[in-house]
């Protein structure tokens, strides 16, 4: 079974969105979500501490296929350590399942809730520190005034950048409306009010409402 120690070495200690740090969260709320939901603990944890071993900088080349470069790559390391194919199969699928926008029809139980725990750390405080870390890294601003185009169908102008703000709007605030568990639910209610709080206060102040 791989370990915490071992993940510390696969991922950026710096990286204020993908690195270590996130990984040992998801890790925990997995694990946490495992326990109450009656999940395969094994595979979950395995999952968790493989899910973006490949690919998750912002603007790296594998980001679109993270997914499944990090399957690749959990399949080797965890064929080194003994595992066998079913098992290995059933991290895979976590793994593969976990991006917000790819549809998996009927995951696992173990699936759900690598999901879940993945998508709960976009919520909240750390959702919003990771939000506009990753803005800035991508050169785009924190707040941008949304188009009327952006409001009606998630689609930007041309030269419209895609800031924090652009970000909370198309995917932020819809993510507690896509958790499988009722555990996570529960943990989504109180991250959720957090995040639209300070997204909300961050509009209104930029546009001198408030």
């Amino acid at each position: 079974m791989p370990t915490l120690e071992q993940a510390r070495a696969w991922y950026p200690a710096r990286d204020p969105i993908h690195g270590f740090d996130h990984v040992e969260r998801v890790y925990r709320t997995a694990e946490r979500l495992a326990l109450e939901e009656g999940a395969d603990l094994e595979i979950v944890r395995a999952a968790a501490l493989l899910h973006d071993v490949q690919g998750a900088e912002p603007e790296g080349e594998h980001r679109a296929d993270h997914h499944e470069q990090s399957a690749r790559i959990a399949a080797e390391v965890l064929a080194a350590e003994g595992w066998p194919p079913d098992r290995i199969a059933a991290v895979q699928e976590c793994i593969r399942a976990h991006r917000f926008r790819v549809g998996v029809e009927n995951p696992s139980l173990e699936a759900r809730i690598l999901f879940d725990a993945d998508k709960l750390d976009v919520l909240g405080a750390v959702g919003v520190a990771r939000t506009i870390a990753y803005a800035v890294l991508a050169g785009q601003p924190h707040y941008h005034p949304p188009s009327e185009r952006f409001l009606t169908t998630g689609e930007k102008e041309p030269g419209e950048p895609h800031s924090a703000y652009h970000e909370y709007l198309f995917k932020l605030r819809k993510v507690k409306d896509r958790l499988f568990t009722a555990s996570a639910r529960r943990i989504a209610e109180r991250r959720h009010a957090d995040l639209v709080a300070y997204f909300e206060a961050l509009a209104a102040e930029m546009e001198g409402r408030q």
